[in-house]
């Protein structure tokens, strides 16, 4: 029945070790599309006939029948009709059959001696087996192995497309295969038990994630609730400030209206009384009342008053500023009622070098001379040559929030600058101010030598900067002699490094005329 099928070892190959045109070339049909398995997710290639050629779970069909005998209504038709349901299971065929095919079954010859078995009887078996057809000849069970195609075949493929395969029956390989499987699946075990360990630990660490997240939301409502009462506190202490201010500042310009509005009455009363004496007295009468309408007049005249409120309405809040603790939280956000002074405000000014950024400090403070202690002031400032009134230097400003402000400028060229320094369009006190910038490096006039006499060739009336004298009646130093530094030294400016600038300013301690006497 299998002639000509080689079932075990490598079968005959046509030609000099060339296949036959007729050996399976599976590898060949390359999956187009993939697809996701509804179960585990995991991406299938999908074949080229599509879903039908998926490979069948006929451990799983196998499972279902059972469970179907076990349920209210069987819900299994003929596996020959597909038409009728199922009354009889042939326990040879494997085969499910109703009443009509089963007695169709009995008359052939090659099943007439196969066992039936009635379907309600096995509704208490665990699993019935179900023989595997082959999907291209289907009258065929799958009884062979092809080793070089790896999948099951019948014996019509075998004599077949699978012809000079090495083929074997299923029971002699399953073996070898399933050793093979087994060894797999012995490498996949651990990896269970640790994805498992690993499950377990994530469960863990999530629970406990989950109580970490509620101390946590805990501490933030703790703090939350305690930072929103020490904030409504300190709102109500700086509303209850203000109030403060207010009934302050309302109470002296109410003192000062009343002041003021006695003043105003007892000028009216003055000057109408004046008037009347005279638009409509008699000379005798306003010489006689003259004394003391003079009188009057001039204490009234000579009342101090001021033309402009006592009070402003100079209040601030500033939101940025520390304001202490409160409840043990740190808090921000004061009222602030000092104004600027400009003429409070002043900075030092020094001789400035070109070509290097020059710098001076602001110091802000009130009317009473405090200092402001917070910043937000319109400070405006600009550095103008004396003799290019158009080309100012441009500056920088910087508010230290303190009250102070950094101001920095860079002067292109040496000369006489003013620099104007104004707070609300008013200049700060001494402002503007001028500034004398010299040039960056001032270039020595002297010699760098060690003594006068080497480098005057022992001139008696040379001089140097060091102010060492000789005796013999030599006006300048020379070696060991009182007032030699002891080292080279400039002769006009007595600077002992060689590569610096000369600080001599044209003073009387180092004369320029003898100086030149030096440099030879």
């Amino acid at each position: 029945m299998l002639s000509g099928v080689t079932l075990e070892g490598g079968g005959a190959r046509s030609g000099e070790g060339r296949p036959s045109r007729t050996e399976l070339k599976p590898r060949s049909l390359q999956s187009q599309i993939g697809i996701l398995c509804p179960v585990c997710d995991a991406q299938v290639d999908l074949p080229m006939g599509g879903v039908k050629a998926l490979t069948i779970d006929h451990l799983a069909v196998n499972d279902v029948m059972p469970e179907s005998l076990r349920g209210e209504g069987q819900g299994l038709v003929c596996d020959l009709c597909n038409d009728r349901e199922v009354e009889k299971r042939c326990q040879t065929c494997k085969a499910n059959l109703c009443h009509f095919c089963c007695q169709a079954h009995r008359r052939q010859k090659k099943t007439t001696y196969h066992t039936m078995v009635d379907l309600k009887d096995l509704k208490g078996y665990s699993r019935i087996g179900k023989p595997i057809l082959c999907p291209v000849h289907p009258a065929e069970e799958l009884r062979l192995f092809c080793e070089f195609c790896d999948r099951p075949v019948c014996r019509d493929c075998v004599v077949g497309e699978h012809r000079e395969h090495p083929c074997d029956f299923t029971s002699n390989v399953i073996h070898k295969h399933g050793d093979s499987v087994w060894e797999l699946l012995k490498g996949t075990q651990p990896h269970v038990e640790a994805l498992e360990e690993a499950l377990a630990q994530i469960h863990i660490m999530n629970s406990a994630l989950q109580k970490r997240v509620e101390a946590v939301a805990a501490d933030v409502r703790t703090f939350s609730e305690g930072y929103i009462k020490a904030i409504e506190e300190h709102r109500d202490k700086l509303l209850k400030q203000l109030e403060d201010i207010r009934a302050q500042k309302e109470n002296s310009l109410q003192l000062q209206k009343a002041q003021l509005e006695q003043l105003l009455a007892d000028m009216r009363t003055g000057v109408e009384f004046t008037e009347h004496l005279l638009t409509s007295g008699s000379d005798l009468e306003i010489l006689i009342t003259k004394r003391v309408v003079v009188e009057r007049l001039r204490k009234l005249n000579k009342v101090q008053y001021s033309a402009r409120p006592g009070v402003n309405d100079k209040i601030r809040f500033c939101p940025q500023e520390k304001a202490g603790q409160c409840r043990g939280y740190e808090i921000y956000g004061t009222i602030n009622t000092k104004e600027v002074d400009p003429a409070k405000c002043a900075f030092p000014i020094d001789i400035e070098r070109a070509k290097q950024t020059a710098s001076f400090t602001l110091l802000c403070k009130d009317a009473a001379g405090e200092i402001m202690g917070r910043g937000g002031d319109n400070v405006q400032v600009a550095v103008v040559p004396k003799d290019k009134k158009d080309s100012p230097v441009r500056t920088m400003v910087q508010d230290n929030k303190d009250g102070t402000y950094y101001i920095s400028y860079t002067p292109k060229e040496p000369g006489v600058y003013t620099v104007w320094v104004c707070i609300k369009e008013q200049h700060v006190q001494g402002s503007p101010f001028t500034v004398t910038v010299r040039r960056k490096h001032r270039p020595h006039s002297g010699v760098f030598h060690c003594c006068t006499f080497c480098s005057s060739g022992g001139q008696k009336t040379a001089r140097c900067a060091c102010g060492g004298t000789m005796p013999g009646g030599y006006l300048g130093c020379g070696h060991g002699h009182k007032g030699h530094p002891g080292h080279p030294h400039w002769s006009c400016c007595g600077k002992f490094n060689e590569k610096s600038e000369c600080t001599w300013t044209g003073g009387q301690s180092a004369p320029r005329s003898l100086l030149r006497t030096v440099a030879l």
